[in-house]
Formats: structure tokens, sequence, C-alpha cells
């Protein structure tokens, strides 16, 4: 290591304080100081019997074994008193280091390793982010169990209205991301969030402005469709939808800064777009009305629990900068822990319903069977945060692993309509 730069390990003790230099820099002096200012110095040598062992992780770069056998001998041989031993304590303070693996321990203590491995995420990485393209199966999942169960019932399928929906929904959702990174950047909450949109683009104002053409250009052609239906119940439906999204994160409610985001995802995804998106499979030139039935208000229930356990996940790794906004999260309320328990029941409570909708034949049995499959998923979306809850650098994934459950959960309820009449099952 050729530079004047060193990593010094400062052993502090009663009598005084020993300054050993980096095992890579032989040669390089060090001091003792006692408490009588008494000072030693010599050279470091290759085979002295001070043993610094480090590991290769990160908590383990720092000395864990440590023998001063040079500085006894030195002690005897000079007639001076040797400092107690058992009460040193090993502090690390760094001028500058030359090798990049070396991480200081309070660096760990206080998480900047985590921002330094942020500081590290590629463009696109954050465009990726940014975007939240896997998030976008909340419109996605909806429409196709509320097409799917019309079909069930009716036999017909709109493939014309459905695109024409799915397409309207994904603006409605990009304006839902878009004007939440915007709010957001104005209380403060996603200051450190380098993948905000604001943030990457520099622009509050020029954020909300797309955003809002989006939710002008995806409710037209959600009216459209309603229209389409010829059922009054659509539009009704799709506008307290979407009244749930402004009202989450727009002022001056921003109700989610209260803690009932969850709720109000709940009924936006589930009872109200879910019902919704039913009803507009409805064939106005015929004169059919589809009715509101308990199959369709039980597959509701299902999809917006799944689309809420992805909102709730996504608290983990935010608790300490939603706390400083104070936006009171269920995670800020509960703490990780709890939170990993709700998680828990949540998983536990979905196939509860399902198997109970099937019981009282609300649902079709493929619904059942095909659903079943995913229980890996929602065991995986449990374990994984159990383990992980109060690991910042990894508990983030646990919103993606809930996307996988709702979308997997989605399209088993899909097939479980699609194939209920063909399926040789008991009825």
């Amino acid at each position: 290591m050729g530079s004047a730069k060193q990593l010094l390990l400062g052993l502090s003790s009663r009598g005084g304080k020993i300054g050993v230099p980096s095992p890579h820099l032989h040669g390089v002096p060090c001091a003792f100081k006692s408490s009588a200012s008494e000072k030693l110095s010599r050279s470091w040598q290759a085979n002295s019997s001070l043993n610094l062992s480090c590991g290769r992780s990160p908590l383990e770069r720092f000395p864990r074994k440590l023998s001063f056998d040079p500085l006894t001998v030195w002690f005897v041989q000079n007639g001076r008193h040797m400092p107690p031993l058992s009460s040193f304590q090993v502090e690390v303070s760094e001028a500058a280091v030359d090798a990049p693996e070396e991480v200081a321990a309070d660096e760990i203590q206080s998480g900047e390793v985590e921002e330094v491995e942020e500081e590290k995420l590629s463009t696109a990485t954050l465009l990726w982010r940014a975007v939240k393209l896997p998030i976008y199966s909340v419109c996605l999942i909806p429409l196709t169990v509320g097409a799917a169960a019309a079909y069930w019932q009716t036999g017909v399928f709109s493939g014309a209205r459905y695109w024409l929906m799915l397409w309207s929904s994904v603006l409605v959702i990009t304006w839902l991301n878009l004007s939440n990174d915007a709010y957001d950047a104005e209380t403060g909450v996603d200051k450190l969030k380098k993948e905000s949109v604001v943030n990457i683009t520099g622009s509050q104002k020029g954020v909300l402005w797309a955003a809002f053409a989006c939710l002008v250009v995806g409710l037209a052609g959600l009216i459209t469709g309603a229209s389409q239906a010829g059922d009054n119940r659509v539009a009704a439906l799709l506008v307290l939808a979407i009244s749930c999204g402004y009202v989450y994160q727009c002022p001056p409610f921003r109700l989610s800064y209260k803690g009932l985001g969850e709720p109000l995802c709940f009924f936006a995804f589930g009872p109200f777009a879910t019902t919704a998106f039913y009803l507009s499979q409805a064939q106005a030139s015929a004169g059919t009305i589809l009715p509101v039935t308990s199959s369709i208000l039980g597959a509701s229930v299902l999809v917006g629990i799944t689309t809420s356990l992805i909102l709730f996940c996504s608290h983990f790794h935010q608790i300490d900068s939603d706390t400083a906004a104070g936006k009171l999260s269920p995670l800020v309320r509960l703490g990780t822990e709890k939170g990993a328990k709700v998680v828990q029941a949540a998983v536990i409570g979905l196939y509860m319903i399902l198997a109970s909708l099937t019981v009282t034949r609300s649902l079709p049995l493929s619904c059942l069977v095909f659903s079943l499959l995913t229980v890996p998923i929602g065991k995986l979306v449990i374990e994984f945060v159990q383990k992980n809850h109060t690991n910042k650098q990894l508990i983030f994934m646990a919103k993606y692993f809930a996307v996988r459950l709702h979308a997997a959960f989605g399209l088993a309820l899909t097939l479980g309509f699609s194939l209920a009449s063909k399926l040789p099952l008991p009825a």
C-alpha cells in the first residue's frame, strides 16, 4: 500500500492508548502512551506476534484476536508495569484506507453501508424501480378476474372492451405512481429515495402534470367502456375506486399518512374495481345486465386482500423515512415484528376465505384447485418476512414476493372461473 493512508486501531485502556498500524502497512511506527505519559516507538515487523485476523464479510473485517507478547517482553525488559489488558476495547478510526473492501465498524452500525450500496445502483436499475412495472398487476388482476367471472356466468367475453379497460387502467395506475412521487416530494418522505421519479427528473411540477394527463386519458377510456356496457354501475364503481386513490395520497386528504392506505387499497382494487370490470362485460346490445352475485363479491374480496398485502409489505423498508416525515403507516405503528405476524395472518386468512367460499359454493371448485397451487408462494412470503423483517437491506424485496402471490392467485381464480364448466369436477 504505497501511500500515507492508514487504518489505525486504537486500543484504549485505563492506563493509556495503543496505536497500531494496519497489518497492510509494514514498517510504519506505532506508539504507546501510558498514564505516566511514557512513550514507546517501534517498527512493525512482519514476524510480530501481534495477530490481527480479519474475515471476509463486512462484519468480520475487524480484529478478532490480539496477542501482546512483544509488548509484554518490552515492559518486562525495561522494568515497567504492564497496564491491565482485560479492559481493552477496540475502536476503529480511519484517515483513509487503500483497500476498498475495508469498511469501518461505525459505518455498519449507522447503516451507511446500505447507502453506499444504493449509490452504486445503475441508471437502468433506478429507472426499473421508478417504473414499478410489476406493480401494474394491480390493474391486470381485477380486470381479468372480473371478466373471467362474467364469462363463467354468461359464456360471453368482449375482447375489445377488455383491452380498452386494460390500457385505460394502466394509465390510471401510472397516475397513481407519478402523483404519489410528486406529493411525497412535497412532504420530504422520499428525500432519500433515489428511484423517486421526482428525484430522477428533478421536476416535481412536471411529474404532477404528466400524472394528471394520464388520469384524464385513462378516465376517458374507462367511461367509454362503461358506456359500451350500458350499465351505470360500472362508471359509479370506477369513480369510487379512483376516488380512493385520490384521497389516499393527494392533498388535502393524504389518508395514507394516517395509516388508512390498506383499507382504501382493499376497497379500490377489490369490491369496487373487480366488480366494475365484471359488470363491464355485459352486452348492452343484447340488453343483458349482470347481477352482483356472491361469486363476484367473494372473488373481489380475495383480490382486495392480495393487493393490500403488496402495499403493506412495501412499508417494511420505509419505516425510518415514514417516521421522519410523520407518516403513520401500519408498520410505523406496529413495528416489524408485529407486522410480520400481520402478513402471516393475511396469507393464512386468504386461503381460509377461499375454502369457505368454495364450501358455500360461491366459487366453483376449480378456483380452489388452482388456487391451492399458489400455497408455496404464500409460504414464501410468510417465511421471507419473518426471517428478514429487521434486515433493511433485504426486506424491500417483500413487496415483490407479495406481487408474485397477487399475480399467481389472480391467475388461479381466472383459470378456475374460465374452466369451471369444462373440468370434470363435482359442482
